[in-house]
């Protein structure tokens, strides 16, 4: 008999590097997850994602165990580890931070197409320029 799912909780942090800190702790006690043993499972399977945002799905069911569903990272994050910066512009429109080339943008989308909306690299591509865009971030 399969197990009644409880809930479903989206989180985000650093791969091999989750602590029980805030924000990650209060989220998981409040569901009932047992932290201690979630921080453990979680930084020996993202060990090879260290220093990366995985985004990480996180279903729990009625006799408190839970299971992990891991996500690429966020186009933003790709994007600003191809520029080596540490955060977009505040002002996308009158101030650049950078430029990516169409084969940079390329490579993003073949490693987010799994989690994007898009049937074709071409239609991945444009979803990470818009989101370069909206950082200032200029595609040649």
């Amino acid at each position: 008999m399969a197990k009644k799912v409880q809930k479903i909780i989206k989180v985000q942090a650093v791969g091999g590097q989750a602590k029980p800190a805030p924000p990650l702790g209060p989220t998981l006690g409040q569901a009932g997850i047992n932290i201690g043993e979630f921080i453990n499972k979680f930084n020996s399977e993202t060990k090879d994602r260290m220093g990366e945002v995985v985004p990480t799905i996180i279903t729990v069911y009625e006799d408190r165990s839970f299971s992990l569903q891991y996500k690429t990272a966020p186009a933003t994050a790709l994007i600003l580890k191809a520029l080596k910066k540490d955060k977009g512009s505040g002002q996308n429109l009158t101030s650049k931070i950078g430029t990516l080339t169409k084969a940079q943008i390329k490579e993003i989308a073949e490693k987010k197409m799994v989690d994007l909306n898009a049937n074709t690299v071409e239609g991945a591509m444009k979803i990470i320029e818009g989101s370069c865009r909206s950082m200032g971030v200029e595609v040649k």
